[in-house]
Parts: structure tokens; C-alpha cells; sequence
């Protein structure tokens, strides 16, 4: 394995601080940031970084087998249920659907303090 293939849903308050780590881990290629809104910091950096951005969360999980990890820190369980439901769906058995509770314990770990989620009013249909 030379490289982890992430897509992040999320590019808020809590998605960013998470991409500007994983731009800056020479073992991460970030195929993919998601997020309703273009007008999101992490949307406006990844596209500044040259990684592909898309208001379609699941054009991520179109990737399949090209993509390892999906983080999701929306905090919006519909997100993570639309995702399992294309896996199980398409036979997907690769593809890690990392919950946001475990992206901000990593963050928390990275920073040595418990860091905190925000989330807006957008909602994913």
C-alpha cells in the first residue's frame, strides 16, 4: 500500500481542521471532499489543492474500490445510512465508513485536547 484513499464528507467546522491534516500526510491521497455548500472553507481549500470537490456526497461512494476510507463528519446519521446502504447494495465490501466520533478522536489526539464538532442548519435529504 503506498498511499490510503480518503473522501471526506463535511468541509465545515469540523471537516477543515480534519483536511488540512490529511493534505498535509505525504500517505493520504484525498480522492474526493463533499459538502452542500461550495461556500464551505474546506470546499474553497480543496479546490485551492487541486482535490475534487462535489455538492454529491455519494459521488464519493460511486468510486468504490477507489476510495478506502470515507470520513463523514456531518453528523447527520442519513448520510452514513444512504452510504451503507450502497455498499451492501453494490457488493462493496472494501470501502471503511469512518463515523465522525472517530475523526474528532484523532483530531483530539493530534491537538492533546478534545476538540469540538459544529454543525449548521443544512440538512441532507
Amino acid at each position: 500500500m503506498q498511499s490510503i484513499r480518503i473522501g471526506l464528507i463535511g468541509a465545515g467546522e469540523t471537516g477543515t481542521p480534519l483536511l488540512r491534516q490529511l493534505l498535509d500526510a505525504s500517505f493520504v491521497e484525498l480522492v474526493g471532499v463533499a459538502d452542500l455548500s461550495d461556500a464551505q472553507p474546506g470546499i474553497r481549500l480543496a479546490k485551492e489543492r487541486g482535490v475534487r470537490t462535489t455538492n454529491d456526497f455519494m459521488d464519493l461512494a460511486r468510486l468504490g474500490n477507489g476510495v478506502d476510507i470515507i470520513i463523514d463528519v456531518t453528523g447527520v446519521a442519513k448520510v452514513r445510512e444512504q452510504l451503507r446502504n450502497h455498499f451492501q447494495e453494490t457488493g462493496n465490501h472494501h470501502t471503511i465508513i469512518m463515523h465522525e466520533l472517530i475523526a474528532v478522536l484523532l483530531m483530539s489526539l493530534s491537538q492533546g485536547k478534545l476538540v469540538s464538532t459544529k454543525h449548521g442548519s443544512i440538512d441532507y435529504d
